[in-house]
């Protein structure tokens, strides 16, 4: 997936940048608010990083620049301000969360996942890519083109989620470890190797088109047969 992250401040920036590559996903990064709004509206983007303090334009016009030009893009704002004004207006302006300054890295993750959720295909709130449709509330997985469906165990469904939501993007063992593990958790890789044969089987079971192909040396990546 592809992110766009505005911020001024170096240092945040390049640990920002780093953090999101880390797991998997395309970040660009700009530093003027003026620079990251041309950038939104001349390019396609799965979410929006924005900090709310910027020069040029401020993260808040630069939220409402893209909703006033159409542009959909899911929004996060930063910032260190937490008066409850400043969360309004920056909502107002068209920003779907809102995240103050400090915070965990995890907690940024998290709400990034969510916020490129919203732009990912859903029908009846599932998660759907290709012919698969996953509920990650009831833990099922519908393959649409043979209607089969099927019950995933909690970490079934987490690996499955992951991979659906960054479809464009080879999955290393270690984020995979990381994501579903978490980073206190030192899971070993075959734990990794066990779920994603469980999930592979599931993907069987259905009969989907859906595949999860190894690629030597770098991780997982999520393939299908477009088209038929």
């Amino acid at each position: 997936m592809k992110l766009i992250l505005i911020e001024d401040e170096p240092r945040m920036a390049d640990a920002l940048e780093e953090l999101l590559r880390q797991e998997g996903y395309d970040v660009d990064c700009f530093f003027r608010g003026d620079d990251g709004l041309a950038a939104i509206c001349g390019g396609q983007y799965d979410g929006a990083i924005l900090d709310v303090m910027l020069p040029g334009l401020s993260g808040i016009e630069v939220a409402a620049g893209c909703r006033k030009a159409g542009v959909r893009t899911p929004i996060l704002m930063l910032t260190a301000k937490s008066e409850l004004d400043d969360k309004v207006l920056g909502l107002d302006a068209g920003a779907d969360d809102y995240l103050t300054k400090p915070f965990h890295p995890r907690e940024l993750l998290a709400r990034v996942r969510a916020l490129c959720r919203r732009g990912l295909p859903l029908v009846d709130d599932r998660l759907c890519v290709g012919d698969l449709a996953l509920d990650t509330k009831s833990l099922t997985l519908h393959c649409t083109a043979t209607g089969q469906s099927v019950h995933l165990s909690e970490k079934e469904c987490r690996v499955l989620e992951y991979l659906l939501a960054n479809q464009t993007q080879i999955l290393s063992k270690e984020q995979l470890a990381v994501k579903i593990w978490g980073y206190e958790n030192e899971a070993e890789y075959n734990k990794v190797e066990v779920y994603i044969s469980f999930a592979r089987k599931k993907l069987a079971f259905v009969g989907s088109r859906v595949e999860i192909k190894a690629v030597r040396g770098a991780g997982y990546e999520l393939r299908w047969e477009r088209g038929k």
